[in-house]
């Protein structure tokens, strides 16, 4: 965030559960007129990690509050004063944010399946404080958030940030949301008639399911996104059925090329077929091909060229990926656990120039391995890296903000200009540290 920091926790006051749920009893006797009762008003307060679950928050002050990784599942913030707050990794499932005040609050990686966000307002917002603006103008930011379900309908969202956030099934009937970002967003099954989506960002978004009747009209930059119309030829419409394809490609294989064919999909829309689970795939082309959504666990795809391919919200569990190439390729809110991206040696050579630019955000890659692999400048916001190996990685400049770091091996990797923000328990990392413990000598001689 640009400018002075929103959240500068050493100035907010910091509460306990037990001072927080005193505040809640009395806001609950203000709200029902019961002697002793008293507004809550918590601007500016730090209750990260706390648990306001089930509670009765309508019309509370939480202006410029610290609200990370709570528990707000079931919360009512009906007309509620929200403005410019962090709930980073919140769990606001099912709450209710009906005409509340939103402005300005970073909700990054926050999950908010079934929420109300009818007339809430999402525009641009920042703070002042003695006069003066301290926190950077900004809309709401939604980036990688789980809004399946939520109701947005009627809200104000102008210039909000809903960039590879999950929308399934979202209602944003009739509401505003001019100059937002939407790229990478799942919208699938979303209802969207009505909606004003003029000069939004709509690259790369998901779009099966959706009654998209006028909104080629407005501005909306399309490009890449996924429609009920297939991006390139459907596999079910190829001249020879894939699993043939694929026998003839084994034996392609097998004879290093003596028999058989190389099996290309280069372009292919994978989608109906909906599972390759443990299939083997071994050096397969597949530049640009649609794998979105569908179930790869435990394939084997080594060797395989398969740049540009997008496989968002694919399950890729134990996945055998050794030595193929992903530049371009897109792996948001996938499932990669276990799954193996080390290089492998051709001849006298190691596989190296295999990820850039690649995008893993949101990605589940816990003990996933990355040994040896160049990727510089990578894209790991907000995604699971606990115990993955990146040992001996080239991992300079990729931006891990937000990301669960705890336990991963980070030895003999490149580290330089990385952005390690955790959302967790923050993890120094023994290759940083060496490298500050290395400059402080310097300095020292």
């Amino acid at each position: 965030m640009a400018g002075n920091s929103l959240y500068n926790l050493e100035e907010q006051e910091e509460l306990t559960q037990d001072q927080l749920d005193a505040m809640v009893e009395l806001h609950a006797r203000f709200l029902c007129g019961r002697l002793g009762g008293r507004r809550a008003v918590l601007s500016n307060m730090n209750i990260s990690g706390l648990s306001l679950s089930g509670k009765d928050m309508r019309q509370v002050d939480f202006s410029a509050c610290s609200m990370m990784a709570m528990d707000l599942s079931d919360t009512n913030f009906q007309e509620a004063r929200v403005y410019a707050c962090d709930l980073s990794g919140a769990n606001l499932n099912k709450c209710n944010f009906l005409r509340a005040d939103l402005r300005g609050s970073k909700i990054q990686a926050a999950s908010l399946e079934g929420a109300n966000l009818n007339k809430a307002d999402l525009r641009v917002g920042g703070v002042a404080k003695d006069g003066e603006s301290f926190g950077a103008v900004q809309g709401v930011n939604f980036r990688g958030a789980n809004l399946s379900g939520a109701k947005l309908t009627g809200s104000l969202a102008g210039a909000a940030d809903f960039s590879d956030a999950i929308m399934q099934e979202v209602n944003i009937m009739g509401a505003d949301l001019s100059g937002a970002s939407l790229e990478g967003a799942d919208l699938s099954g979303a209802k969207v008639v009505g909606a004003n989506l003029s000069g939004t960002k709509m690259r790369a978004a998901i779009l099966t399911n959706v009654d998209l009747t006028d909104m080629s009209e407005n501005g909306a930059d399309f490009s890449e996104a996924i429609t009920d119309s297939n991006i390139g030829p459907s596999v079910k419409d190829m001249d020879t059925p894939l699993m043939r394809q694929i026998e003839t490609h084994r034996q392609w294989v097998d004879s290093a090329g003596e028999a058989g064919e190389q099996l290309d999909l280069s372009g292919v829309d994978m989608r109906p077929l909906e599972t390759l689970k443990m299939e083997k795939m071994t050096a397969i082309t597949a530049v640009g091909a649609r794998f979105f959504g569908m179930n790869l666990y435990k394939v084997e795809m080594q060797s395989a060229t398969l740049d540009e391919c997008d496989f968002r919200r694919c399950d890729m569990e134990e996945a055998d990926l050794r030595g193929s190439t992903f530049r371009g390729a897109r792996f948001n809110h996938t499932n990669l656990k276990n799954a193996n991206f080390e290089p492998l040696m051709f001849g006298s050579k190691l596989s190296t120039k295999r990820f850039s630019p690649s995008d893993f955000e949101g990605a589940s890659l816990s003990y996933a391995n990355f040994s040896g692999c160049k990727l510089k400048s990578a894209n790991f916001k907000n995604a699971d890296l606990t115990f993955a190996n990146f040992e001996n990685a080239d991992l300079r400049e990729v931006d891990m903000s937000g990301a669960k770091t705890e336990n991963a091996n980070f030895e003999g990797a490149q580290m330089d200009d990385a952005n390690i923000q955790s959302s967790g328990p923050v993890f120094r990392l023994q290759a940083i540290k060496d490298k500050e413990e290395a400059e402080a000598k310097a300095e020292k001689k």
